[in-house]
């Protein structure tokens, strides 16, 4: 066995541990003399050699043959994967899209329970998350429906993360936490599990909500991270120091634009779970940090005919010119990550309703949905139409089902459809960008079931399954059927004629979990080749920050001019927390230098080494929009 860098080698014997890090190498040189054939057994643990060797006894048996092994996880894999989702009659391709989609979604995390070395536990440890930047969108969200008990676990893994190391992760790898591209969305999956009632006797859930306030009030340690120098990229939110001060982020910190939307959705992921634990003071406060993406948003910035969009913002409240179709490289040292400002105007999504007034109210609200699916707009999306929207990055995921809040599903329905059937095959290319960890995989099952949750929210936006019959595992015996007049192949009968949840008609073009996922449930569509204006009437998905579960008067709520938005908590779901916030303004006064008085300042490098080895095969992201040669890194 040996180590090293280049040509200098250091050797070992088989007692000494080897450990390499940065450019070193470990490898070892094995002989085998008068033999054609080898069989190696390897079994690995992360504690010890005997642990290394129990496992391998346990799981490959010296007497076990290849033909065996390979049985045992057909049979696993089909027991506890693939059976999860059955469809009815449907054509080849699309039985192997599915199935291929499933096994992308579940090739991490891996279960280390048991193999932890670096704390003892009596709780499920597991590892390999890669990151929840991308998989909190809609891939936790289908892992706890097709996977309650591992799903279960992961959240209670996560918890015991934070006891032992201090922070929940956004990723980790290799026994350490890293890389956070944005907020801290381990918040979101707490939050999303919570409101869906996992774990109330299993999860601590106050601890839980501990590990999400050291999120939310406690700056990490810089980890000086040469791609993101300022602040760490380790875990935690790295520019909550003016999140805190200002109620938004200044370019002192780069990404600052799309942090500021992440770390809005997660405060309100805190207000959704502080909520739940009767914590009235800490709900209030958590709620009006939700809305503080509001504070970027500059009225008078343009674009195609759309006015108001999310732009940088100085610490004397001067926003800077932003031209909404541009994001310079959309990099780690970029005011956007990943997304044009066009983009993550539209992705504050636990307060649409405001995004719809600010946008000017429900036509030109479709209109911009309607842009950002416009071929040609955008000069630096060649590989998609030169469209606005990128199916490969996950700030667009969301996108096409938007229009389901002011009553045009029929569109979500199309942009949805075309957007998987023309970017999801089961070729080498099949995929719009990486598969970050099954994430485009988990996007594409949900179309193909017909719907696509809202993380942070029990909810379900409607769109039309792929299949005459699909039936969902829900655990513990219970089922979601979901039937379809159209069936696989309906290509052009796609749009919802009328639809009936549990054998009752429906005219939501949304859903809640307890409506068909908590103790199983039914979905019959009728499907027709034209839109039928089905749900237009109907009551519209809930924006639970903006404190609306239906329509929004237009003009009710004002977007900021230069200055920190202040918004009473009108409408919200308890009216105490409007007492609690009347109160908090009263002893908590800040002056944005922007001439006016303007409301309440709410108080409040390992992980890069993981991101590296997990793609250093392949490249590092999908579209850097800017027309720059895609980049690959050169070492694990």
């Amino acid at each position: 066995m040996f180590s090293g860098n280049g040509t200098t080698l250091n050797r070992y014997d088989g007692n000494q541990p080897l450990s390499v890090q940065g450019s070193f190498r470990l490898g070892g040189v094995f002989g085998f003399a008068n033999t054609t054939s080898v069989t190696s057994r390897v079994g690995v643990s992360w504690v010890s050699t005997e642990k290394a060797c129990q496992y391998l006894e346990d799981e490959i048996p010296a007497d076990v043959t290849s033909d065996q092994l390979v049985e045992q996880a057909q049979g696993r894999w089909n027991k506890e994967v693939f059976s999860k989702i059955t469809v009815g009659e449907a054509d080849a391709s699309s039985l192997k899209l599915l199935y291929t989609s499933l096994y992308g979604m579940h090739l991490i995390p891996s279960n280390r329970t048991g193999d932890n070395p670096h704390w003892e536990s009596d709780e499920p440890y597991y590892d390999d998350i890669f990151t929840f930047w991308d998989l909190f969108r809609c891939s936790t969200a289908l892992t706890h429906i097709l996977q309650p008990i591992a799903y279960e676990e992961q959240i209670r893994s996560l918890i015991d993360v934070w006891r032992h190391d201090g922070f929940l992760p956004d990723g980790r790898s290799s026994n350490f936490n890293g890389r956070t591209q944005g907020g801290s969305n381990a918040d979101n999956v707490l939050a999303d599990a919570y409101v869906k009632g996992v774990g109330r006797d299993s999860i601590n859930w106050e601890d839980a909500f501990k590990a999400m306030v050291t999120d939310a009030e406690e700056v990490p340690v810089n980890n000086n991270d040469p791609i993101a120098p300022e602040a760490s990229t380790k875990e935690g939110r790295g520019a909550l120091p003016d999140w805190i001060q200002y109620g938004y982020i200044t370019p002192s910190f780069s990404r600052a634009v799309s942090r500021a939307v992440e770390y809005s959705a997660n405060d309100f992921s805190l207000y959704q779970v502080a909520k739940g634990l009767g914590k009235v003071d800490e709900a209030a406060k958590y709620l009006i940090r939700s809305h503080n993406w509001r504070n970027h948003w500059n009225p008078a910035a343009a674009s195609t005919n759309h006015s108001g969009f999310m732009v940088p913002r100085k610490a004397d409240g001067n926003f800077l010119e932003q031209d909404p179709l541009s994001c310079g490289g959309c990099y780690w040292g970029d005011a956007y990550y990943q997304g044009l400002p066009w983009e993550y105007s539209m992705n504050a999504h636990h307060d649409i309703d405001t995004i719809i007034n600010y946008v000017g109210g429900p036509d030109k609200f479709v209109d911009r949905l309607e842009k950002m699916f416009t071929p040609g707009l955008f000069s630096g999306n060649a590989q998609f139409n030169n469209t606005i929207f990128n199916p490969g990055n996950e700030p667009s995921f969301t996108t096409p089902y938007l229009y389901n809040y002011v009553g045009r599903q029929d569109l979500s329905v199309k942009r949805s459809r075309f957007v998987a059937k023309s970017y999801y095959n089961t070729a080498a290319n099949g995929l719009p960008g990486n598969s970050d960890a099954g994430a485009m995989q988990t996007w594409l099952l949900w179309n193909m079931i017909g719907m696509y949750p809202m993380t942070g929210q029990p909810i379900f936006l409607i769109a039309s399954p792929w299949f005459s019959q699909t039936t969902i595992a829900l655990g513990g015996n219970k089922t979601l059927n979901v039937s379809s007049t159209s069936g696989d192949g309906g290509n052009e009968a796609i749009y919802v004629q009328s639809l009936k949840v549990n054998g009752q008609d429906w005219n939501k073009a949304w859903m809640t979990w307890s409506d068909v996922f908590e103790n199983g449930g039914s979905m019959e569509f009728v499907l027709g080749t034209s839109p039928s204006g089905w749900a237009a009437d109907g009551e519209r998905p809930p924006s639970p920050a903006t404190g609306s579960s239906s329509q929004v008067d237009p003009g009710s709520v004002t977007p900021p001019a230069g200055r920190q938005a202040t918004d009473s908590v009108s409408g919200a779901d308890d009216a105490d927390l409007e007492q609690q916030e009347q109160r908090r303004r009263k002893v908590i006064p800040v002056v944005i230098s922007v001439g006016v008085v303007c409301g309440v300042v709410t108080l409040g490098g390992f992980g890069w080494a993981v991101a590296r080895w997990w793609r250093g095969r392949g490249y590092l992201r999908k579209d850097e929009r800017n027309g720059k040669e895609k980049r690959r890194l050169s070492d694990k």
